[in-house]
């Protein structure tokens, strides 16, 4: 697999680009093994802007991702691209008790599933990701991202 990282963002503590190649590796390559995909890492700033122009939201959010499509026949392996909001990872691990790391491997996936064309719009769609998610990250000896910390 081919996973590009640009880190357009320098706030510390974030996981290696190795440990985030892992997470994603492994959560891509059972269903897509020749793939590849783009992780952005940025600032509230970008966030924002982003998640305003494509989703007509106000203010950053955790994760975004932007499936390729259309172009299967010109780049068949790539999948697209996967953006983290920094600051935005950093708060919400803080807030729910948990590590950066895992809560970023946690976005990685989810956001990983997206680009493989996973949604969560209706109840039946969530709990089949969810499912995904948390058996990935159990794989990769994460705890459930879904059982609240105290």
């Amino acid at each position: 697999m081919e996973i590009v990282i640009q880190r357009a963002c320098a706030l510390r503590g974030l996981p290696t680009n190795a440990d985030m190649r892992r997470w994603l590796t492994h959560a891509v390559g059972r269903f897509r093994p020749g793939a590849s995909l783009t992780v952005r890492i940025v600032d509230a700033t970008e966030g924002a802007a982003l998640n305003e122009r494509w989703r007509g939201k106000q203010g950053p959010t955790n994760v975004l991702s932007f499936p390729l499509s259309g172009l299967e026949d010109l780049a068949p392996g790539l999948l697209g691209d996967i953006v983290l909001c920094a600051p935005v990872l950093k708060a919400e691990a803080a807030a729910q008790g948990k590590s950066i790391a895992q809560h970023c491997a946690h976005l990685l996936v989810h956001g990983a599933l997206h680009l493989l064309g996973y949604d969560h719009v209706t109840s039946r769609e969530a709990r089949v990701m969810e499912r995904l998610e948390t058996g990935l990250l159990a794989e990769l000896e994460f705890p459930d991202p879904y059982v609240e910390r105290v």
